[in-house]
């Protein structure tokens, strides 16, 4: 049920108000929505302010306008958003599911990586050790390293995953290269396990994809205690 909007932007306050509505289930996906007039009337604002809102909704892929038709649910999530509420959680929370995501990468990667994809973790690798203390370089190439080998694992669901949550990856690699209360994995822990991948051996390779960042999670949750 839509409440009347009181304060703040109008525009960004719909907004929410109807994102909020949709993830709840108010109008399932592929539903219509009332038209501007009732949401209007809803909500307590001009019909200006809803058709911006709705406009910033089709833009983020929530909703689809019709010409003609009208407007229809299209997807119960803003991905930014979803971006956004990740960007907010723990560290380690993050790095949990880091770890879970490129541990089932490796793991197919070991047994599916072609030789395009080893000559593009190795180059990725070489380049994260040529860039010694300069840390920038470094945090660059290793999260291409890690990005190469998700590529390597050939499953576009995985890699359509990891890409999404490729803002919270940068700031764990940023944090454990940064942060000298956090153990930082070595160049040895991402050759070995490229190693692993280079020869298929699946076993090795999701034991070392697992251990390369369990230290970290690991001084984070004593942190926390």
């Amino acid at each position: 049920m839509l409440e009347k909007i009181r304060k703040g932007s109008l525009v960004e306050t719909t907004i929410e108000s109807l994102r909020q509505a949709i993830e709840g289930g108010q109008w399932p996906v592929n539903s219509k929505l009332p038209v501007e007039a009732e949401l209007a009337d809803a909500l307590g604002v001009s019909r200006n302010t809803v058709r911006e809102a709705v406009r910033v909704l089709v833009h983020v892929g929530m909703l689809d306008t019709r010409q003609g038709d009208g407007t229809y649910v299209r997807a119960t999530r803003d991905a930014g958003e979803t971006l956004r509420r990740i960007s907010r959680t723990r560290l380690a929370e993050q790095l949990e599911v880091r770890i879970m995501l490129e541990t089932e990468a490796a793991t197919l990667a070991a047994s599916r990586r072609t030789e395009a994809d080893l000559r593009a973790m190795t180059q990725a690798l070489d380049a994260r050790a040529r860039a010694g203390d300069d840390l920038e370089q470094r945090i660059h190439h290793d999260q291409t390293f890690h990005h190469r080998l998700v590529q390597a694992c050939h499953n576009s669901a995985l890699i359509g995953l990891y890409d999404y949550f490729a803002q919270a990856v940068g700031q764990t690699i940023e944090r454990t290269e940064t942060d000298a209360d956090l153990p930082e994995p070595s160049q040895e822990d991402h050759e070995l396990l490229l190693a692993a991948i280079r020869r298929g051996d699946t076993g090795k390779a999701e034991q070392l994809a697992r251990a390369l960042l369990r230290p970290s999670l690991n001084a984070l949750r004593n942190e926390e205690r």
